[in-house]
């Protein structure tokens, strides 16, 4: 037996590359909800009363700790003026600009690298 100690190195077949997290639809909904609340300076009680959506719902639904409903999100949008589809169009330019500003990983190309397995 030898004391020398054998050391294996390990290449990745692949270099790691990094991807950006897509942002979740429940979170995009909840800024653009709170903000379109915000802008026309109302307060959670007066959306949630006049939606007639539960306050702590509406919170969380702002928060992105809920998945609410179609029914919810078109009574949020017309307690604030909006339809669902201009509820619905606002959240997807919102997401359409970060995801657009996120850093994409580059096409997948091959891999001329070497592959050694003991």
């Amino acid at each position: 037996m030898s004391d020398e100690v054998s050391e294996a190195r390990v290449i990745p077949l692949r270099p790691d590359t990094p991807v950006a997290k897509e942002p979740l639809w429940r979170d995009l909904v909840g800024d653009v909800l709170r903000r379109e609340r915000q802008a026309q300076e109302r307060t959670l009680k007066e959306v949630a009363e006049a939606a007639r959506i539960s306050l702590p719902y509406l919170s969380e639904v702002e928060r992105g700790r809920k998945e609410a409903s179609s029914e919810i999100l078109a009574a949020a949008a017309h307690a604030l003026g909006l339809d669902l589809g201009g509820l619905l169009s606002r959240v997807h330019s919102e997401l359409s600009r970060q995801t657009s500003t996120a850093r994409r990983p580059a096409p997948a190309q091959p891999y001329n690298g070497l592959c050694l397995a003991a």
